[in-house]
This record gives C-alpha cells, sequence and structure tokens, in this order.
C-alpha cells in the first residue's frame, strides 16, 4: 500500500470512529434526559408554588431588559413592545435597547422607544461610537448603566411572554448561587417552508433533549445567546462579556460554571422566535455558531481540563465545545471514501459485515432519535412532524462544507465580523441578505463526487458503506440545489403572517391585571392560535411551533 493510501486510511478511518463517539452520544443525552425530567418538571412546580403571589411582595429585584439589535428594521419593534409588556413590578424593570444599527432601524427605534415612555414604561437607548466586540461590546457596555441585579437579554426577533419574569425570576430568589436561568427557544415560522420545519426540529432537539439533559444531571450547559436571565453578579463575577469569540454567551456560560455560578434551565417557558426562512441566512447563523463554539473551546478547554471536575462531566463539556468538529469530519469521510476503496479490499463475513453494519447504523441514527425524542415529548402531532425529519438530515449533511470552513478559520485563529442573522417580521418591509453564495459550486460538485463514489461502491458489491454516501450525495445536493435557487430569487414565498402579538405595549400600570385579560385584550383576533388563548404562552403553556393541528404540548 502506498504511503498517500496508509494515510488515506488512517483519516477515514479515525473520522469514521469520532463521528460514531459524537453520535453515540446522542443517546447518552437521550438516557440523562429520560432519567430526570419528571422530578425536574415536580422542582419547577414546587418552586413556582412557593412564589405564586410574587407581584404582592414589597420589595422585589430590579431586573434589566437588554435588547441588543444591530439593522433590525423589520422586528426591532416587536421586540421592544413585547419586552415592555412583561408583567413586574412597577418602577423595577427597565428596558435597554442596544442599537448599534446604521440604517433606518435607528429612527424606527427612537419612534418606538418615544411612544413607549410615553406609555410609563422605562425605556433607554445607547448607542455606541462604533461596533467593537459587536454584540458582546454592546452587553457590556449596556450593563454600565443598568440599574437592575438581574438582566434579562432578548435578541430582536424574539417575542418573550408576559409572565417571563415571573416563571424565571422564582429559581433566582431561591437559589442565591444560580448564575443563569435559560428558557426554550419557540418558533414563529415553523412551517413557512421545508428549510424552516427541519430547523425547528433541530431547536427542538437541542433545547428539549440536550439542554435539559444536561442541566438536569449537573452538566455544563451554555446560555443561548437570547431568551434567558442573568445575575449579574455572576455576569460580572466570570469576567463580563468579552467578544474574543463569536458565540460571547457559551463563552459567558462556561466561565461563570468554572467559576463556581450554576444554571437552571426551564423548558417549560418558551420564548418564540424567528427561524432564518433563507438558506444563506441559515448558513450564515450556522457558520458563526460552528466558528464562535471553536474559538471558545480554543479558549477555555485548557482551564476546563486542569478544573476539579468528575471525568464524566469534563467528558461532556468537551464533546459540546467541540461538537462541530462533526462537520469536517463528515467532509473527510465524504472525500476519502473512494480512495480508500481504491487501495483496500475490505472482505468481511456475513457475521462481521452484520456488525459493523449494525453498529453504524445505530450511530447514524443517533441524532435523528434524539430529534424524534423531543417532537414527541412536546407536541401531539409529532408524528407528523417526523415526516420532515430526513429534510432536517440532508441539511444537517449538506452544510458541512460551509461550517468546515468555519471550523478552520477558528482553529488557524482567522477573525471574522459577527454577521447577525437577517430577519424578515411579519412583514418584511426592508431585505436583509446574507452572503454565503461561494460555496455553493462546491456543494453542487460534492454531492455529484459523493454520487459517483456511491456508484463505484456499488459496483464492486461494496454495500456497508452505500447509505452513508447517498446521504453525503443528497444533503450536498438537496443544500446546494437550495441555495442556487435561493440566491436567484426562484425559493422566494409570499410572506406569511406572524403568529405573535404586535399591538402597544400597555402601561406599567396594568401589571397586576389577570394575564389572561390583558393578553386577549392586547392581542388581535388574528393573532389567536387553536390551543392557547392568546399568540404568546400562558403561564404552564408552550409555544414551540403552532401548527394546523394546534399548539405545542405543556411540559
Amino acid at each position: 500500500m502506498p504511503v498517500w493510501g496508509a494515510l488515506a486510511v488512517a483519516a477515514y478511518f479515525a473520522a469514521a470512529a469520532a463521528l460514531v463517539l459524537y453520535g453515540a452520544n446522542c443517546y447518552v443525552m437521550i438516557a440523562l434526559f429520560r432519567r430526570r425530567a419528571g422530578a425536574a418538571a415536580q422542582e419547577r412546580r414546587a418552586v413556582r408554588a412557593r412564589h405564586a403571589r410574587l407581584l404582592e411582595r414589597p420589595e422585589l429585584p430590579v431586573v434589566t431588559t437588554q435588547i441588543p439589535i444591530y439593522n433590525e428594521f423589520n422586528v426591532a419593534a416587536r421586540a421592544m413592545q413585547a419586552a415592555c409588556r412583561m408583567r413586574w413590578a412597577p418602577g423595577r424593570h427597565q428596558v435597554q435597547v442596544l442599537d448599534d444599527s446604521t440604517d433606518e432601524t435607528r429612527a424606527l427605534v427612537d419612534a418606538t422607544a418615544a411612544r413607549l415612555r410615553a406609555a410609563g414604561h422605562e425605556v433607554e437607548v445607547l448607542r455606541r461610537p462604533d461596533r467593537t466586540g459587536y454584540k458582546a461590546g454592546a452587553l457590556a457596555a449596556g450593563l454600565e448603566r443598568a440599574r437592575g441585579e438581574l438582566i434579562a437579554v432578548f435578541d430582536a426577533d424574539f417575542v418573550p411572554p408576559e409572565d417571563f419574569l415571573l416563571r424565571t425570576v422564582p429559581f433566582m430568589l431561591e437559589d442565591p448561587g444560580l448564575g443563569l436561568v435559560q428558557a426554550r427557544w419557540g418558533h414563529l415560522n415553523c412551517e413557512g417552508s421545508l428549510l424552516t420545519r427541519a430547523q425547528a426540529i433541530g431547536i427542538d432537539g437541542h433545547f428539549l433533549v440536550e439542554q435539559s439533559a444536561r442541566a438536569y444531571n449537573g452538566l455544563f450547559m451554555n446560555f443561548n445567546g437570547t431568551a434567558g436571565l442573568w445575575r449579574r453578579a455572576a455576569i460580572e463575577g466570570a469576567g463580563g462579556w468579552q467578544g474574543d469569540t463569536l458565540t460571547e454567551d457559551l463563552d459567558l456560560s462556561y466561565r461563570a460554571q468554572l467559576a463556581g455560578w450554576r444554571t437552571y434551565y426551564v423548558p417549560d417557558v418558551v420564548v418564540p422566535a424567528e427561524i432564518p426562512e433563507d438558506l444563506g441566512a441559515f448558513k450564515s447563523q450556522q457558520f458563526r455558531w460552528a466558528k464562535g463554539s471553536i474559538q471558545t473551546a480554543k479558549k477555555l478547554l485548557p482551564q476546563l481540563l486542569r478544573a476539579p471536575l468528575p471525568a464524566f462531566t469534563r467528558l461532556q463539556a468537551l464533546l459540546h465545545l467541540t461538537h462541530y468538529l462533526v462537520h469536517p469530519l463528515m467532509l473527510v469521510v465524504a472525500l476519502l471514501a473512494l480512495p480508500v476503496l481504491l487501495v483496500v479490499e475490505l472482505r468481511l463475513g456475513p457475521a462481521l459485515f452484520a456488525l459493523l453494519a449494525g453498529a453504524l447504523a445505530l450511530a447514524m441514527a443517533a441524532p435523528s432519535a434524539l430529534y424524534a425524542v423531543s417532537q414527541r415529548a412536546a407536541y401531539p402531532d409529532w408524528r407528523r412532524r417526523l415526516l420532515y425529519l430526513p429534510a432536517l438530515v440532508a441539511v444537517g449533511m449538506g452544510i458541512a462544507v460551509s461550517n468546515t470552513r468555519a471550523v478552520l478559520q477558528a482553529l488557524l485563529g482567522r477573525a471574522s465580523p459577527f454577521e447577525r442573522t437577517p430577519k424578515r417580521g411579519e412583514r418584511e418591509r426592508k431585505r436583509y441578505r446574507a452572503r454565503h453564495k461561494a460555496v455553493i459550486p462546491l456543494e453542487v460538485a460534492l454531492g455529484l463526487y459523493c454520487a459517483y463514489s456511491l456508484g463505484v461502491y456499488l459496483a464492486r458489491g461494496q454495500y456497508l458503506v452505500g447509505p452513508f454516501l447517498a446521504l453525503y450525495a443528497a444533503g450536498f445536493l438537496f443544500v446546494g440545489l437550495l441555495g442556487l435557487a435561493h440566491g436567484l430569487g426562484l425559493a422566494d414565498r409570499p410572506r406569511r403572517r406572524r403568529l405573535a402579538p404586535t399591538g402597544p405595549a400597555p402601561a406599567p400600570a396594568a401589571a397586576t391585571k389577570p394575564l389572561r385579560a390583558r393578553a386577549a385584550a392586547s392581542v388581535p383576533p388574528s393573532a389567536v392560535l387553536p390551543g392557547t388563548r392568546t399568540g404568546t404562552p400562558s403561564a404552564g403553556g408552550s409555544l414551540g411551533c403552532v401548527g394546523r393541528r394546534g399548539a405545542a404540548t405543556r411540559l
């Protein structure tokens, strides 16, 4: 065997083994989720029962809600209004709009803030001379002016429910060592297209299973950048917001936990948000997450490995921080499958073939199993939703080219700006575009290459790797051709009305009015959803993704 052949074989099997490890860990997450889900739900109910009359207390902590914005004309006003709808003690809720915008969003933010202040809300708009540190820099600058000892953070496309603070603050009051309460992401537009349906399943898998499994079992979990409540002392005690990675949220949450702060996850508090409907926007978001995760791993892994932690906790943190390595690993397997076939004559007996095929099939099916568990845990129509799982598998494999580029940039220390994900809002009044078209020809070429490799394998009677090559071919071609269609404007669709309240925020004096009555009064009739009284989740409810057959079930 030539030297290049030996190297190719070694790299191929090493990448395949690593993929099996990451895949098998999905089963670990499922087991951990099921192990503690019931007890965690009872604990949440008990805590909230002890704080059932929260607003009647004479002294409540001041809460500052931060909304970082950069050119979000389509959604900025909605986020500001939703933040001001959140029920809290009068005079103890400050809303900060951290506006780094350079377009018409500035005027919209100023006009919306003026209306909200006239209605009695404390709304402050903060602007910086430049975008130093991007989102992390904006959050850090806002923290210097914040009055609150508790800090809620929402991205501009998120619509927090009115009872968000009432359902998250009690956990902070119960545990002085708690630094973060993370809520679950819901979806305003999950049924807009095949792409949004696939993304919704992927997001649910992370929030319903992975985040729950980590939080319930004392493992490191991450702040997701939005829909969370921080204790100010935890932010400052961990070193504050830092802009040296593209995932300032992951970075801060790990630093806080390494500093001894605890985290808590509440899957029954759902904050609906917008899913990227354009493939370029989705790739841009994934690129940022992939690159930022590896940057954070490079930054914190030495400290994490030295920390006095149980071996299992350390292993799970390692797999968590480096999870985006699966994309370059998939690319290695796809590229080397054909060369390995040319230099290795693989002959397996029936028993060994069945054993290897079964092991590979279980590893390949692990992520899908995790997603299936999440859908069943949240939705009464989970079987219908699983019909879109193949699209998620295809997208997950197809973005390997773009995410591999992100991972390599992170490993090589190449800097890149923070590119926010374009949002369309209820009505796309201003169009923002993400730039991720350069890899489309490469994705199509890789799809054709994998299809050719599949044909060669089948012609030689090598069936073990065939299903994997078929999935790679389908994934690369699906993402490449969809990206081409979006780039040419062939996949654009008329905008659908969002399932979120957009009316003006009520005055703070109405804070003691019953939630159900206030919600019904402030939401237009067209926003009322089947299975819920309003488009905003009520206490104990859930708005994971509302479709034709009703809302998500309660957790």
